[in-house]
């Protein structure tokens, strides 16, 4: 390493410490800011990459004024919405690809143009024809004929709630609260609370056990999402929906089921939640970032006593002491697990890390963001 390097990465323990939670959401995106150009963030098309990180980027521009990250949102956008309305390049049969509508919303309403209407109502309709399992679940994607993933969620459902409520066309709440039981009932492990990674309800997945279709492991991230998309969804959802109160039990139980498998050193969660300790199991900071905003986010609700924020604060600090610096003195974002598809225990483990990736420093600005919301402990 060279003395440089180690200066700057050294300086992690005092600089860490100064900034606030608002601050740290800003430094995420200023660093993505420099490194790509809207137009140019990966992957080339419509894609929940870009989506998670510019929400992310959204509720900063909400918070700070900062015109800045609602033009670099916009340039994205305009990148992939054509003059009429059309999408240049998504794919129809997956989830993943319907999520970044959310950015839509905003701006049809600061901007009125009628092209983001259109972009809405070509993605959100699909859902009415969405290819299912026996029960009514969602495939995740067409190449995965009859799987649920709990990511899923994150993809569909608060896109449909705020399309629901936006264009007053309400039968959306009743499908996704549908979707969200339906994942719940059928991959939460009666033992832990944890949901499992995935349900093959036809069992014929690779991955699948034989008996009840289910995902071999519970994985960091996709847990993360169910929350996250949870509360999206209460935001839109009518507060007397038939769902509400069983879904907010669904929320609070899963979130309670997290808190025992937090490290007790570090504050963060494992890449594999419930198997610390195993000796290869590793430290994992985006499904972390993604349970604190969800916990944080849920005390300001009214859906968990505000005694939960002990541990959203100290995720939050253990997410920020693993932050290094480059020469530039731009934050890198680490310990960041890439996108994976449903396998064993070795298959998570062995899946590689990433620096400042989107869908990391994503849900590294969702934490901040709403820690910034959240009182000091």
């Amino acid at each position: 390493m060279q003395a440089s390097e180690r200066n700057i990465q050294d300086s992690t323990t005092t600089t860490n410490h100064v900034k606030s939670p608002i601050q740290w959401a800003e430094a995420a995106c200023e660093a993505l800011m420099a490194k790509f150009e809207p137009e140019q963030l990966p992957p080339d098309r419509f894609h929940y990459h870009q989506g998670v990180f510019l929400s992310g980027m959204e509720k900063c521009w909400r918070e700070t004024n900062d015109d800045k990250y609602y033009s670099y949102i916009k340039r994205w956008v305009d990148s992939q919405i054509l003059p009429d309305g059309s999408i240049k390049k998504y794919n129809p049969e997956e989830l993943d690809d319907i999520q970044p509508g959310v950015l839509l919303f905003n701006l049809y309403e600061q901007t009125g143009d009628e092209r983001y209407k259109k972009a809405l109502h070509t993605l959100v309709p699909l859902l009415k024809s969405w290819k299912t399992n026996p029960s009514g679940g969602f495939w995740h994607k067409e190449r995965y004929p009859n799987q649920m993933w709990l990511d899923g969620l994150y993809m569909a459902g608060p896109i449909a709630a705020q399309f629901g409520k936006t264009f007053g066309e309400t039968d959306y709440f009743d499908m996704m609260t549908y979707q969200a039981i339906l994942m719940e009932k059928h991959t939460k492990d009666p033992n832990t609370g944890l949901l499992y990674h995935g349900w093959d309800e036809t069992k014929a997945a690779a991955w699948a056990d034989p008996a009840t279709g289910l995902a071999p492991e519970f994985w960091g991230r996709a847990i993360g999402w169910y929350p996250v998309a949870l509360l999206e969804m209460f935001e839109y959802l009518p507060a007397d929906h038939k769902d509400k109160a069983e879904l907010t039990s669904i929320l609070q139980d899963l979130l309670l089921a997290l808190l025992p498998y937090q490290d007790a050193a570090t504050g963060l969660w494992y890449q594999v939640v419930d198997k610390g300790d195993l000796a290869d199991n590793w430290l994992e900071n985006s499904c972390t970032a993604l349970y604190v905003h969800a916990i944080a986010k849920a005390v300001r609700f009214g859906y968990l006593d505000p005694k939960y924020l002990t541990y959203a604060w100290k995720g939050y600090q253990g997410v920020i002491d693993t932050l290094k610096f480059d020469e530039n003195g731009h934050v890198i974002i680490g310990q960041i697990c890439i996108g994976t598809g449903i396998g064993d225990y070795a298959h998570y483990i062995a899946r590689p890390t990433s620096e400042n990736d989107l869908h990391g420093a994503g849900a590294f600005i969702l934490m901040c963001v709403e820690m910034s919301l959240a009182p000091q402990a």
